[in-house]
């Protein structure tokens, strides 16, 4: 069975939100199997930014889907976006 990398775009509800704190939110949102390769930041506009979170999983039916709503759920959340996602 392959792996799949997945690049995900994770909105803030407000400027105010802590990335930091976010970060480990995510890890620890993660289903199992999920590994949190990387974080980045990307500047959006009047001090917003997005945190960029980039996923390395199985390649199993509807793992990628949980990844997304379980971050979705977190309270600091807006949106999660897929912006990329391959067979590694």
């Amino acid at each position: 069975m392959g792996k799949v990398y997945m690049r995900l775009r994770v909105m803030p509800k407000d400027v105010e939100v802590d990335l930091e704190a976010l970060k480990e939110k995510v890890k620890e949102a993660a289903p199992e199997k999920v590994e949190i390769a990387d974080f980045g930041i990307q500047p959006i506009a009047f001090g917003l930014k997005a945190l960029l979170v980039a996923a390395v999983m199985p390649d199993e039916e509807g793992i990628g889907d949980r990844l997304v709503e379980a971050i979705q759920g977190l309270e600091d959340v807006e949106s999660v976006e897929i912006e990329a996602q391959e067979l590694v």
